[in-house]
C-alpha cells in the first residue's frame, strides 16, 4: 500500500470481529483506534497487545491502539467501522452523535434486522445520524469468521453502498493478500443475506444437535437459501446477490463452521437446552435469535412463505420442541422445487 494512502481509522467495538478487522487495517499500515467501553479491555490491548476474551492466543499489531474515550477515538477521523451487536447500534450511534462535529463514512459489519421497526442497519444509521454528520454508509459482509481472519487465513468479503465510490474506498482500506474484498451495489441484498443466514444456521445447528446428519442439513441450507431469496427479492434485492458471497457464501460458512455462534446455539437447542440456558452458555451475542423475530414479522408484512423461519420462531419464542419442529418441516406438503426460483425471477422482472 502506498504511503500516502495510509490513514487513521476508528473501529467501534472490540469484540472478536471488530478486533480481527482492526488487525486487517493495521496489516495495511493504517493507524487503528480500537474503541471499547471496557477500560480493562483497553488497558490489555495497549499494554499486552492482546484481547484474550475474544481472540485467545492472538498477538495484536502495534498499530492498534485501544481507546476508552469515544471523543478521543473519533478525533480527526473520517472513517469508522461499526462493529457492535445490532441491539447496541442505536445507543452507540447516539454516543457518537454527541461527540462528533465532522461528517463520517460509517461502515457497519453487523448482521441483523431490528425487530418491530424491521429496519436494516444502514436504515438505522441514516435514522440516527444527522445528515451533516453522515457522509456515506457502507456495509461489509460475507463468509468471514473472526477467528480465521485473525490468523490471516484467506478470506473474501463484499462491500456495498449506495455510493459506489465510498464502497471502493473501503475496499481499498481493507484489501490485502489475505483479505480479498469485492464491491456489490445491492445494499439490500447484502444486508438481507448477511442477516437471514443466521436464522438458517440456528436451524442447521438444531439438526446437528438432533443427530440428523449431513443430508438433512444440506436440504435445510438449500431451502433456507430459497427463503432468503424470496424475502430479499420482495424487499428490493437483486436475486443474484444471494448466489454470491453475502448469500450462499455466508450461509455455507455459518451453517457448517465450529466458529459459528448461531450454529453452536442451535446445536445446544437440538440437544435439549432451553433458549435461556443456551444464551447464558454462549456468553456472546447470538444475532440469529433477534433476527428470527424480525424475519417472522417481515414474512407477514411482505406475505412471503418462510417455513423454516416460522418453525424456528416457534422453537425460540413459543416453546415448541426442536425435534417436533424439524419433523413438521419434513412432513410439509408436496411442491415443485423450481417454483421458488421461477417466482422470484418473475417478480423481479415485473418490478423492472
Amino acid at each position: 500500500m502506498r504511503e500516502d494512502s495510509k490513514t487513521a481509522v476508528t473501529v467501534i467495538g472490540a469484540g472478536s470481529w471488530g478486533t480481527a478487522l482492526a488487525m486487517v487495517l493495521a496489516d495495511n499500515g493504517h493507524e487503528v483506534r480500537l474503541w471499547s467501553h471496557n477500560e480493562d479491555q483497553v488497558k490489555e490491548i495497549n499494554q499486552f497487545h492482546t484481547n484474550k476474551k475474544y481472540l485467545p492466543d492472538i498477538k495484536l499489531p502495534g498499530l492498534i491502539v485501544g481507546y476508552a474515550s469515544l471523543y478521543d477515538a473519533l478525533k480527526g477521523v473520517e472513517n469508522i467501522i461499526l462493529a457492535v451487536p445490532t441491539k447496541a447500534i442505536r445507543e452507540v450511534l447516539g454516543s457518537i452523535r454527541a461527540v462528533q462535529s465532522e461528517p463520517l463514512t460509517i461502515t457497519h459489519v453487523s448482521k441483523g434486522i431490528e425487530p418491530n421497526t424491521l429496519l436494516r442497519i444502514t436504515e438505522i444509521i441514516k435514522e440516527e445520524m444527522p445528515k451533516e454528520l453522515l457522509k456515506d454508509v457502507v456495509v461489509l459482509s460475507g463468509p468471514s469468521h473472526a477467528e480465521e481472519v485473525s490468523l490471516r487465513h484467506p478470506t473474501t468479503v463484499a462491500v456495498s453502498s449506495e455510493n459506489m465510490e465510498a464502497a471502493e474506498h473501503i475496499q481499498d482500506l481493507f484489501i490485502n493478500q489475505n483479505f480479498r474484498v469485492y464491491t456489490n451495489s445491492d445494499v439490500i441484498g447484502v444486508e438481507i443475506g448477511g442477516a437471514l443466514k443466521n436464522i438458517i444456521a440456528l436451524a442447521a445447528g438444531i439438526t446437528d444437535g438432533l443427530g440428523y446428519g449431513d443430508n438433512a442439513k444440506a436440504a435445510l441450507m438449500t431451502r433456507g437459501l430459497a427463503e432468503i431469496a424470496r424475502l430479499g427479492t420482495k424487499m428490493g434485492a437483486n436475486p443474484l446477490t444471494f448466489s454470491g458471497l453475502a448469500g450462499i457464501g455466508d450461509l455455507i460458512v455459518t451453517c457448517t463452521s465450529v466458529h459459528s455462534r448461531n450454529w453452536k446455539a442451535g446445536n445446544l437447542l437440538g440437544k435439549g437446552k432451553t433458549l435461556t440456558e443456551v444464551l447464558d452458555n454462549m456468553g456472546m451475542v447470538v444475532e440469529g435469535v433477534r433476527t428470527t423475530k424480525a424475519a417472522n414479522q417481515l414474512a407477514e408484512k411482505y406475505n412471503v412463505n418462510m417455513p423454516i423461519t416460522s418453525v424456528l420462531y416457534n422453537v425460540l419464542f413459543n416453546g415448541k420442541n426442536a425435534k417436533d419442529a424439524v419433523d413438521v418441516l419434513m412432513s410439509r406438503g408436496r411442491t415443485h422445487e423450481m417454483e421458488d426460483l421461477v417466482n422470484v425471477l418473475e417478480e423481479k422482472s415485473l418490478e423492472e
